[in-house]
């Protein structure tokens, strides 16, 4: 039967810890995955984020069983998976187009993986009463697919993932094939059925908003390497190099030259001729060349000049975007490099046209060193 074990009522979690050790896979001369190593723990809702061809989908196939990695180890648990056939791996699979089968009615559609495991019938019609209880959609078992909505035949597909009680569940982009409204709330169906069933969840995506909304962590990926792992709010606040910076939300970049230090910041020479500020965030020596980022929500306008602990430059705004809760603002500095300002929507706030010249400044804390 399918359990629920959450670590709100204490109950033990469902899901296995899994573990990549050294993982590569090529197809001919291509190196889809590239040497990597990760520990998902139990009950992680774990998200491979990354462009197309980063090698995140081949990543989430080799853990299926559905591909054989070049070299290195898959575990689930204890146990190593790296060439086990995937109906042995206990292990659940939503894809983006559903894979529902058109000419079976919603209970077949989720009894088949339990059939073909030659679970007896009465047990059967009780497990699949309770998924559909579990994706909140009871007393559907009779109708097929082609009745359904995009965001029910999800759900089947979801509880035909469920159904055996597998200890990991991959999920690869299936929400893409969903309008926004729908993504977005299934999102959040999605990631409270994992927390309701404590199971470990691998999921991937390149839409970097599902991926902060939905995941315990984010493991960002590129030309089939891993570039980091961590929270949410690690990856926007702190990224370790540009492209995660610019893959994960939008960045503003600057290039520049330490000067020196002034108290506890470092004083860097811009390219642009600006001259900033920024807290002593790693070891960096004087003439080292260094690379900046700035999120562009963490600018303001400035109506002067006197602002304590805040960078300042001046430019004139090019373009002027309303999209809602934000305006987003494109300013050209004085030697014709482009800023990203976002500025929200509220009472108080100024509304800034194009052609305006305006002074942009941002505070000290908020510039990060990135590498390149």
């Amino acid at each position: 039967m399918v359990r629920v074990n959450s670590g709100k009522n204490g109950q033990q979690k469902r899901g296995a810890a899994v573990r990549f050790e050294n993982l590569m896979k090529s197809f001919g001369d291509v190196l889809a995955v590239n040497n990597i190593s990760l520990h998902i723990q139990e009950g992680e809702f774990l998200t491979l984020l990354g462009p197309s061809g980063s090698g995140k989908t081949t990543t989430l196939m080799m853990v299926a069983g559905f591909e054989m990695p070049s070299s290195g180890e898959i575990f689930v648990g204890s146990e190593s998976m790296t060439f086990k056939p995937p109906h042995k791996r206990n292990i659940g699979m939503v894809f983006q187009n559903y894979a529902l089968f058109p000419h079976m009615t919603v209970a077949d559609n989720i009894s088949f993986p339990l059939k073909m495991r030659k679970v007896p019938s009465s047990e059967i019609e009780v497990r699949v009463k309770e998924v559909l209880k579990l994706v909140r959609l009871p007393g559907m078992e009779q109708r097929y697919p082609k009745q359904l909505s995009g965001g029910q035949q999800q759900r089947i597909a979801l509880a035909r993932a469920l159904v055996f009680n597998p200890s990991v569940l991959l999920m690869d982009e299936p929400l893409g094939a969903l309008d926004k409204k729908l993504r977005e709330h299934m999102q959040l169906e999605i990631k409270h059925i994992q927390e309701e069933l404590g199971i470990t969840v691998i999921y991937v995506t390149h839409d970097q908003e599902e991926a902060l909304t939905m995941s315990d962590r984010i493991a960002v990926m590129n030309e089939g390497r891993i570039e980091q792992v961590g929270r949410a709010d690690e990856l926007y606040e702190w990224p370790v190099n540009r492209f995660v910076a610019d893959f994960i939300g939008e960045s503003n970049f600057f290039e520049g030259c330490v000067e020196g230090f002034e108290e506890n910041w470092i004083s860097i020479a811009c390219e642009n001729e600006i001259r900033v500020l920024i807290p002593l965030q790693k070891e960096v020596e004087i003439g080292r060349n260094v690379c900046l980022a700035l999120r562009p929500e963490k600018c303001l306008f400035v109506d002067h000049h006197e602002r304590e602990h805040y960078n300042l430059t001046r430019g004139v705004i090019e373009d002027v975007v309303y999209v809602g809760e934000i305006t987003k603002y494109r300013v050209k500095l004085p030697k014709g490099e482009t800023f990203i300002l976002k500025q929200q929507n509220r009472l108080g706030v100024k509304n800034h046209r194009r052609g305006d010249q305006v002074v942009v400044g941002w505070h000290y804390e908020d510039m990060r060193i990135v590498k390149k």
